[in-house]
């Protein structure tokens, strides 16, 4: 049977991949999903109130993901830092994902940001935030990655601010952290990082506090959707300086890599990817580059089109896809942000994840997308 979308007749698939579960760890490759948060539609709260999560679902999602063997980036820009999830919501949900974490042996990284500031702060200020959080998610257990502060970005005057208040977090963290360039398309607050708009001089400062302090940073994430700059910057690190691809538009020819190097994984595309590319990655560990593309080459679209501007509110079509592959009960976000993307947009995204194979269970995805239309009119 047909089922009637936005822009045109589809008929869905019946059979999904075959990716069942494999707990072992990946071997060529440290991948991290950015994992969402789920919901708790029953919360009687009102859009002033702090968010409610369902706790249960929210951790069930971290089992799946670490069943295919990935690794978890918790409290990331996926889960809704500063669109919906507080400090207050984040640091409860790095307590409980890194306790989840040991008891099933996942690997887990969380991240560390200022967002409990809620106004104008000052350096010492930015700096004293950074380290609460710090404390906390090295307290937990997890690995550390240093996010990108829309309040630093609003306090400083130009590099040596960001130099210098990088290299003192640098030097309270116990073990090596990842640090995180999120460009403004993710965050428009964040324009300017690293002290300038010109992207070779911010480049230039970021590449000296890696340089400065080489054995406090065990990766970096780079989230401006520019695979040549990835790839630049990937040439330029310190020996033992991995590279973590935040590229959601260009992430498998920037995996594969060439023979001068690779990159890494901590991407919000692989929360609905995830055991799709789990499995890539391991073809990718038998040296097969071809088999590794021909997996992940496809699922390009899928990802340019959840990303699509304006980029931030990606995240709606993550829980989306969540929800239509059976993870959770009901398309509700937190902050109400499931309104942040068209009906259209989320009928192409299920036709798109559908034809790719994603949905376990494709019967499922088929009656709550018609739920979806039925709600919203009906098809036409």
């Amino acid at each position: 049977m047909t089922i009637q979308l936005p822009h045109g007749p589809y008929e869905p698939r019946t059979t999904p991949l075959d990716l069942a579960p494999s707990g072992a760890p990946l071997a060529s490759r440290t991948v991290f999903s950015a994992a969402h948060v789920v919901a708790d539609p029953y919360a009687d709260i009102s859009p002033d109130d702090p968010v409610a999560v369902d706790w249960d679902a929210t951790l069930a999602f971290r089992r799946h993901l670490w069943s295919h063997g990935l690794g978890v980036a918790e409290a990331m820009d996926t889960a809704q830092r500063g669109m919906g999830l507080d400090w207050a919501g984040a640091a409860e949900l790095i307590r409980r994902s890194a306790a989840e974490a040991k008891s099933v042996g996942g690997r887990i990284a969380c991240g560390v940001g200022t967002d409990q500031l809620t106004g104008p702060a000052t350096l010492p200020e930015v700096r004293a935030a950074y380290e609460e959080q710090l404390a906390l998610v090295e307290g937990s257990g997890a690995q550390a990655i240093l996010m990108a502060s829309r309040a630093l970005a609003a306090a400083a005057n130009g590099p040596e601010d960001y130099l210098e208040t990088y290299a003192h977090l640098l030097r309270q963290a116990t073990e090596p952290v990842v640090l995180h360039w999120l460009g403004p398309m993710f965050d428009p607050a964040l324009e300017g990082y690293w002290g300038s708009s010109d992207l070779d001089a911010a480049t230039d400062t970021f590449l000296k506090v890696i340089s400065e302090h080489p054995d406090k940073v065990d990766g970096i994430k780079i989230s401006l959707l520019d695979a040549e700059r990835e790839i630049d910057v990937r040439r330029r690190l310190p020996s033992g300086v991995r590279c973590y691809t935040g590229d959601d538009f260009n992430y498998p020819e920037l995996i594969a890599g060439d023979d001068r190097g690779f990159s890494h994984a901590l991407l919000g595309i692989f929360d609905p990817l995830g055991p799709l590319a789990a499995h890539a990655v391991r073809v990718l560990d038998t040296g097969d580059v071809e088999g590794f593309r021909a997996l992940l080459d496809p699922t390009v679209e899928l990802s340019r089109h959840l990303f699509k501007a304006p980029t931030r509110f990606y995240k709606t079509g993550v829980v989306f896809l969540a929800w239509l592959a059976g993870h959770q009960e009901h398309f509700t976000m937190v902050g109400g942000l499931q309104s942040a993307r068209s009906l259209p947009h989320l009928a192409k995204a299920y036709e798109l994840a559908d034809g790719l194979g994603l949905f376990p269970d494709p019967e499922l995805a088929e009656a709550r997308m018609r739920a979806l239309l039925t709600v919203h009119g009906g098809s036409r």
